[in-house]
């Protein structure tokens, strides 16, 4: 049987944040789901790590589920803390920085046309 999502155990009930672990001084991702259409990442930023201003083809859903980060959206700056939720628009530059210690959960839905 051909899976989708890799990675993670299947039927069986995770706390999510605990599927990446921190790593002194890094920025450590766990890749759940890859395709042409999405892809599904875990990561654990250790504290001042941050993903330089970039752009995405497609719109990516941030949920933050552990500690404090700070998302820039187009030179806007937002706050995320453990619950919340953001998504950074498709061709819109975008930065993640962790103000202390932050886990997140990153969607991207890419078009289908490309």
């Amino acid at each position: 049987m051909e899976t989708y999502i890799k990675n993670i155990e299947h039927s069986t009930v995770l706390p999510l944040a605990s599927q990446v672990e921190y790593q002194a001084g890094q920025i450590a991702s766990k890749t759940l789901a890859q395709s042409n259409h999405h892809s599904l990442t875990l990561f654990a930023f250790e504290k001042g790590e941050e993903i330089s201003s970039h752009e995405s083809r497609g719109d990516a859903f941030v949920q933050c589920l552990d500690g404090v980060g700070k998302i820039t959206i187009g030179g806007k700056e937002y706050v995320l803390n453990a619950g919340e939720a953001i998504v950074m628009p498709a061709q819109v530059p975008h930065a993640v920085y962790a103000v202390e210690r932050f886990k997140m959960l990153l969607t991207v839905i890419f078009p289908e046309n490309q």
